[in-house]
């Protein structure tokens, strides 16, 4: 850094560089000399290690996204959150069993769990339908009227979710006609958008006529889903995600925001957050029993060699999914109104209260989108490596250890301390047991805890 004495420019001397300077440098002339060292020993293993390290860090990465996510706007950590990262797995499993039941799993239906997760459902889209839809139609409609009308939607989603979770073999069946739906509905939204600029004209024909191909459109999507039996495990991905951001949101709307309240003391929050993962991690183990239990394969399952190293397509896909999380965040913070909303909430909650934002549905909707990341981080992890009830409680302090390393509360600090933890964790057991993983990532954490307790890419 350039700094002026007795008004003239000169260049930085050793006394400017700090001791955390001197140690990072040093750090990276050993990283880089190790790497060197092992690319001479084997360049193709050296590409395989590092393959590993970033497919495992798009996990990790998805995690401190959620986590970073959660964390800069309510300022307490969320253990809660490893909970929703084995839900995304075992969700997928639990809408999968049939295929499991081919190579010995046991049978997983459970009647009190599809009642559990469709009332869970069935709160969350209550609290949507009231916070979002009622607010603005209630000058227009009689409010007994939208209520009468919510209630029967919200009554409709909790038996939809039940059948949905009770009968799995037909998810594909059962979810078609919401998936057509959605298409139309999607389309038609985009045609009328087209059509109030004038840019289809401006005769009534055109319009029923956009219509008709919305719904056409919408009806041969829901057929083409319903006659694909193998959507179903992707379908899964889905409502694993969705189950797993409404318990996030739910878990929020009726727990935490009741004891950030009263208690407003994030230790109190902290302790609270364990043992609702200890909780769910103990309902995981009886309903689910303690062994490690395999999904079934996803697409990309079959290797390729390049460079002599052996590269799973669904890693590289992971790799994808993690980038293109980054890129809809970022959009989402920058570009939205929401974005902004939460970033003020994330300077100071109660002067974001005094003009005007709905803070509770702002904070609610934060924890189910990082919820919904987190599951997904699982179900991804859970392709590659076998599911077990204590998973989430691993998966959360790896996120929690990409966070830190990348910067807890920038999202971009996230993806990188993600790719960056795993590298370190697959560079580091080369030489030594598979054992040592978990041991090389938490002196990874004392280390930049001790010396760069800001990240790499400190939140400003």
């Amino acid at each position: 850094m350039l700094k002026y004495f007795s008004g003239e420019r000169r260049l930085p001397s050793l006394s400017d560089i700090t001791g955390s300077q001197r140690l990072a440098m040093l750090l990276t002339l050993m990283v880089v000399a190790y790497i060197s060292w092992k690319i001479g020993q084997s360049a193709q293993q050296t590409l395989q290690f590092a393959f590993n390290g970033v497919s495992v860090g798009a996990v990790y990465a998805l995690l401190a996204m959620g986590f970073t996510m959660v964390y800069g706007t309510v300022w307490f950590f969320d253990l809660a959150f490893g909970a929703a990262a084995a839900m995304g797995a075992y969700g997928v499993f639990y809408l999968r069993s049939s295929e499991a039941l081919q190579v010995g799993q046991f049978e997983v239906q459970n009647v009190y769990l599809n009642v559990v997760m469709a009332a869970v459902v069935t709160g969350v889209i209550g609290w949507v339908l009231y916070t979002w839809l009622y607010p603005p139609l209630r000058k227009r409609i009689s409010p007994s009227v939208l209520l009468v009308i919510g209630a029967l939607l919200t009554i409709g989603a909790g038996i939809y979710m039940f059948v949905l979770l009770s009968f799995p073999d037909d998810l594909n069946e059962i979810l078609s006609p919401l998936i057509g739906g959605m298409v139309a509905g999607a389309a038609a939204m985009v045609l009328s958008r087209v059509y109030s600029r004038g840019l289809l004209g401006s005769r009534n024909f055109i319009l029923l006529l956009a219509v008709t191909g919305a719904l056409v459109l919408g009806a041969f999507c829901g057929l083409l889903v319903a006659r694909t039996p193998g959507s179903s495990l992707y379908l899964s991905w889905g409502v694993s995600c969705l189950l797993a951001g409404s318990v996030g949101l739910a878990l929020y709307r009726g727990l935490y925001m009741y004891m950030r309240r009263k208690a407003r003391s994030p230790l109190i929050m902290l302790v609270a957050s364990l043992g609702v993962l200890l909780a769910i991690t103990a309902f995981f183990t009886i309903i689910f029993q303690s062994a490690p239990r395999p999904l079934p394969d996803a697409f990309g399952s079959n290797s390729w060699e390049i460079g002599g190293a052996r590269i799973k397509p669904f890693n590289v896909f992971s790799i994808g999914v993690a980038f293109a999380a980054l890129i809809s965040l970022v959009f989402l913070l920058k570009k939205t109104s929401f974005g902004k909303a939460m970033r003020a909430i994330s300077d100071d909650e109660e002067v974001a209260k005094v003009v005007g934002i709905n803070t509770t549905a702002i904070i609610a909707i934060v924890f189910f989108i990082g919820a919904t990341l987190a599951g997904l981080a699982g179900l991804l992890s859970g392709h590659d490596t076998a599911i077990q009830p204590r998973m989430g409680l691993l998966l959360l302090l790896k996120g929690w250890i990409a966070s830190v390393v990348g910067g807890i509360g920038n999202i971009y600090g996230a993806i990188v301390g993600g790719f960056m933890l795993g590298l370190v964790e697959n560079f580091g057991i080369w030489d030594l047991a598979g054992e040592w993983k978990d041991a090389i990532a938490f002196m990874l954490l004392i280390l930049f805890l001790a010396f760069w307790p800001k990240g790499l890419l400190p939140r400003r």
